[in-house]
């Protein structure tokens, strides 16, 4: 884990997530957490991360999901450099049939 990111109040938010069950108390929390532009800007991040990932180019990357050019790089350089968070998550979104 990272340093830049543990801290108390990051953890108890990060335990939130991991007690929600159902899609519908995910959209409810993430309603009441979030702004509608701040959960769009989260969901087209890893929107651009899984087209990064299955090799596709930024001018593809930015007709479909309309992020700047610096958000794709800002994504690429975390799926590159990053923690292997994206990577976790698209295995097992993809071993459920999601993506």
């Amino acid at each position: 884990m990272t340093s830049r990111l543990k801290e108390m109040n990051v953890e108890v938010l990060f335990e939130a997530v991991l007690r929600l069950k159902t899609m519908e108390e995910c959209y409810n929390f993430f309603e009441d957490l979030c702004t509608v532009q701040e959960l769009k800007a989260l969901s087209q991040r890893l929107q651009v991360a899984s087209m990064l990932s299955d090799g596709k180019v930024y001018s593809d990357i930015v007709a479909k999901t309309g992020a700047s050019t610096a958000t794709i790089s800002r994504v690429n350089r975390s799926l590159n450099y990053g923690c292997d968070g994206y990577k976790v998550i698209f295995e097992r979104l993809k071993a459920d049939g999601v993506l």
